[in-house]
């Protein structure tokens, strides 16, 4: 999708669709002179019919309006003006991207970055406004035997009233563009089926992303490899597979300097029936989506590569297939770590801390700035936080701040879970070093202390995303998160 910033007058914007933002209370900041007394005229109306109420995401049409050279405008209701914030534009922008793709238009001109919103800068309501626009165009269809229509919406010119903001809506415009693109990628590998992406393919997406651009370079170990290095823990959760394991290691380089890369560390479970531990029979068709840590990982690496920043990022992928079979990890089984520490394995669903301890002990070459792991790890995290927040846990206050932070400003939500000792005990083992789980309470916090067993040596992260990876019901499929929180964290922490 084609971003371009307009500075011409409402009134000649030549356009198949106008979008107007209107509050409650029927203020229309961004119209002046005839055009405004015109619209206004006609909201009046609506609101005496009762076809509009400027409710927050309430859109309403208009065919040929007066005075204006659009052919349609698009009213979306904004709420009370006093309540409206950062979260209810990006809802506001959602009810129209919704109303553009049920009107199948072509074009459209949108107003809405013009909005005063405290606290909220110009780049930020452009990138919110290019990824969400950018983002309702995705549809899977690569397995369907008779492809969907793609979205007929190519071409979004954005009204900006403060010509001397435009350096800064076009950066924004840029970044959300390209984060689209990210998470579209993330999405398309959540969906496909585990029958095509297996840890091989995901490994073959990496490297021919690395072809693609100069900048990415790209390696993918085998198992053989990995055998060789001690990473006896990760190889434990592919035991009972035909597929084989594989660890994806992408390197970003912007710059020639050698400052220390940031890097991404992302669970791809590509099926996850359990293995011994076998999962329950209804709703397993879902654990497709158990490599959705990996797939933002992807989308991240894709999106930095559309923009070029000048920053060094490491990219990890820690991939598997979990199955059950004669060769597969047992519960009591005991695994050498690569980072030596013995684990016993008392549940082999709780698979995807075994694959990324072995990836977090690797990233220690790196010398990091920070590690932040991204990981479909626990169902007790959406018991906790459902499917709005991401769970986060961290060993560095500033780092855990700074992504609560960057996850407010794109609208890409996380909520801090405590790593207190105390919760440490709950993995204790009489057989091996540590346990891979801690008892039914605190699972997702038990998690992330087992990880953060691995993470001595540099600031890290952990995101549970596996209430916000994937949508169920009508609207299943993957949803590109956390790919908006990764690239902007990137992006502002060289």
């Amino acid at each position: 999708m084609k971003f371009t910033i307009k500075a011409a007058s409402l009134q000649n914007l030549s356009t198949a669709c106008l979008v107007l933002g209107v509050y409650t209370n029927q203020n229309l900041p961004e119209l002046t002179a005839q055009a405004d007394k015109l619209i206004r005229k006609k909201i009046s109306k609506l609101i005496d019919s009762g076809d509009l109420s400027g409710a927050l995401g309430q859109t309403v049409l208009l065919h040929a309006p007066e005075g204006l050279r659009a052919k349609r405008v698009l009213l979306v209701g904004l709420g009370k003006k006093s309540d409206f914030d950062q979260k209810k534009f990006g809802r506001a922008v959602g009810a129209v991207a919704m109303a553009l793709k049920k009107y199948a238009l072509s074009d459209a001109a949108d107003t809405l970055v013009n909005l005063d919103i405290k606290g909220t800068g110009m780049d930020t309501l452009g990138h919110l406004l290019a990824r969400t626009l950018a983002n309702s165009t995705y549809q899977y269809s690569q397995t369907k035997s008779k492809k969907g229509k793609p979205s007929p919406l190519k071409q979004i010119d954005v009204f900006l009233a403060d010509k001397s903001k435009r350096n800064v809506l076009k950066k924004g415009l840029d970044v959300g563009t390209a984060v689209s693109t990210g998470m579209s990628v993330a999405r398309e590998l959540g969906n496909l089926p585990a029958n095509i992406c297996t840890p091989s393919y995901l490994g073959e997406q990496a490297i021919a992303l690395g072809k693609r651009h100069k900048e990415l370079k790209t390696k993918v170990l085998t198992e053989a490899q990995m055998k060789r290095l001690g990473m006896g823990s990760l190889l434990s959760v592919g035991h009972g597979s035909d597929e084989e394991s594989r660890l994806i290691i992408m390197e970003y380089k912007g710059t020639s300097s050698n400052t220390k890369p940031n890097i991404i560390v992302g669970k791809g479970i590509t099926f996850n029936t359990g293995g011994i531990s076998l999962k329950p029979g209804a709703g397993m068709d879902e654990m497709k989506f158990d490599m959705c840590g990996a797939a933002s990982v992807m989308g991240a690496m894709t999106a930095l590569c559309e923009l070029k920043p000048k920053i060094n990022v490491i990219g990890v992928i820690a991939s598997a297939e979990n199955m059950p079979s004669g060769r597969a990890t047992k519960p009591g089984d005991i695994v050498t770590s690569l980072s030596g520490k013995t684990i016993e394995v008392l549940n082999t669903d709780a698979e995807g801390r075994l694959v990324l301890c072995d990836a977090l002990t690797y990233v220690e070459r790196y010398k990091p700035k920070s590690v932040i792991d991204i990981a479909t790890l626990t169902g007790a995290c959406i018991v906790a936080l459902g499917s709005v927040n991401s769970g986060l846990m961290s060993n560095n206050d500033e780092l855990a701040d700074k992504l609560r932070q960057h996850s407010v400003a794109v609208n890409d939500p996380v909520w801090r879970l405590p790593l207190d000792e105390e919760y440490q005990k709950q993995l204790d083992s009489n057989f091996a070093d540590i346990a891979n789980i801690g008892g039914p309470k605190a699972g997702t916090i038990t998690a992330g202390c087992f990880l953060s067993r691995f993470t001595e040596k540099y600031p890290w992260a952990h995101i549970d995303i596996a209430g916000t990876a994937w949508l169920q019901g009508k609207d299943k499929g993957a949803t590109g998160r956390p790919v908006p929180l990764l690239v902007d964290y990137l992006l502002n922490n060289a």
